[in-house]
C-alpha cells in the first residue's frame, strides 16, 4: 500500500553533476543548492567524499560544505563510500546525514569501491555508526539492486539479503538504485514489497535513471508498492558513463 506523503531527495548538485568532464565552479554547485532550496528541496545530496583522483568533480567537497546556506530545515547529505570518507564529511561540521554505498555485485563492488559485495555491506554498516556516534544521521543505498552492468541480473534474494544484514545497523532508510535504468515497473513492484516485507521497520528510498524510458513509471509502481522516498534531479541532469546511453 502505497505512502500518503512521499519525500524527495534532491540529488543533482552530486549524482547530477559527478560524471560532466567540464569542471564546474564551486559558487555554482552552491547556487544550484541555494535555487534548490528556494524551489522547496529540503533533503539534499550535496557532495560526495571520494577520492578526487577518482570523481575530478568532486574535489571540491569541503569548499562546498563551507558555502551552504545555513538552514535548520534543510537535510545536508554527503555520500561516502568508506570510513574515510566519513571522517571527511563529519569533520566539515555541515553534514547532517550521511550516505552510505553497498553494491549488489562483487564486480561492480571492486570497480566502485574497491571491496566485495559483502565488503561495501560492512563497511557501510561501519559508516551508519559513525554518524550516529556524531549525532547524524546515515542511510545507506544499494547500488545494482535492478542490474548490474559487469553482470546482468541480479536476483531479488540477494538484494533482500543485503537489505537485512544493513538492517542491522539500524539506518534511517534503505535505497533501492537502478544505478544503469534497466528496471521495471513490475520488477520495482516486486523487489520494493519484499525488501519493506523483510524490514518493515526501516523506510525504502528508490532512485532510477531514465535509460530505458521507464524511469517515471518505475516511480509510481514503488510508491505504489510502498516507497516513500524518491531520489530525484533537477532537469534530469546525469549521465553514467558505465553504461552507454543512459541518463538522468
Amino acid at each position: 500500500m502505497y505512502t500518503e506523503m512521499i519525500e524527495m531527495v534532491e540529488v543533482s548538485p552530486r549524482d547530477g553533476l559527478q560524471n560532466e568532464k567540464t569542471l564546474i565552479a564551486t559558487t555554482d554547485k552552491i547556487a544550484l543548492i541555494e535555487r534548490a532550496i528556494m524551489a522547496g528541496a529540503r533533503r539534499i545530496e550535496v557532495t560526495s567524499f571520494v577520492n578526487p583522483k577518482a570523481v575530478p568533480q568532486m574535489a571540491d567537497a569541503e569548499s562546498v560544505c563551507e558555502g551552504l546556506p545555513l538552514r535548520d530545515d534543510v537535510t545536508y547529505i554527503g555520500l561516502v563510500m568508506n570510513a574515510r570518507g566519513a571522517g571527511r564529511a563529519l569533520a566539515t561540521g555541515r553534514i547532517d546525514q550521511l550516505g552510505a554505498v553497498s553494491v549488489a555485485t562483487d564486480t561492480f563492488a571492486m570497480a566502485n569501491q574497491g571491496q566485495t559485495s559483502d565488503g561495501s555491506v560492512a563497511a557501510a554498516k561501519d559508516i551508519v555508526a559513525m554518524a550516529r556516534d556524531a549525532g547524524k544521521t546515515g542511510q545507506v543505498t544499494i547500488a545494482a539492486s535492478f542490474g548490474c552492468p559487469f553482470e546482468g541480473e541480479v536476483t531479488e534474494a540477494r538484494i533482500v539479503d543485503m537489505a537485512a544484514a544493513l538492517a542491522e545497523a539500524q539506518p534511517m532508510e534503505i535505497g533501492l538504485a537502478d544505478t544503469i535504468g534497466v528496471g521495471n515497473p513490475a520488477h520495482v513492484a516486486s523487489l520494493v514489497a519484499k525488501v519493506r516485507a523483510a524490514v518493515p521497520h526501516i523506510p525504502v528510498r528508490v532512485h532510477f535513471h531514465n535509460t530505458r524510458g521507464t524511469g517515471l513509471a518505475n516511480v509510481w509502481a514503488a510508491v505504489q508498492a510502498g516507497a516513500g522516498t524518491i531520489d530525484a534531479g533537477i532537469g534530469g541532469v546525469g549521465r553514467l558513463p558505465l553504461c552507454a546511453g543512459s541518463c538522468g
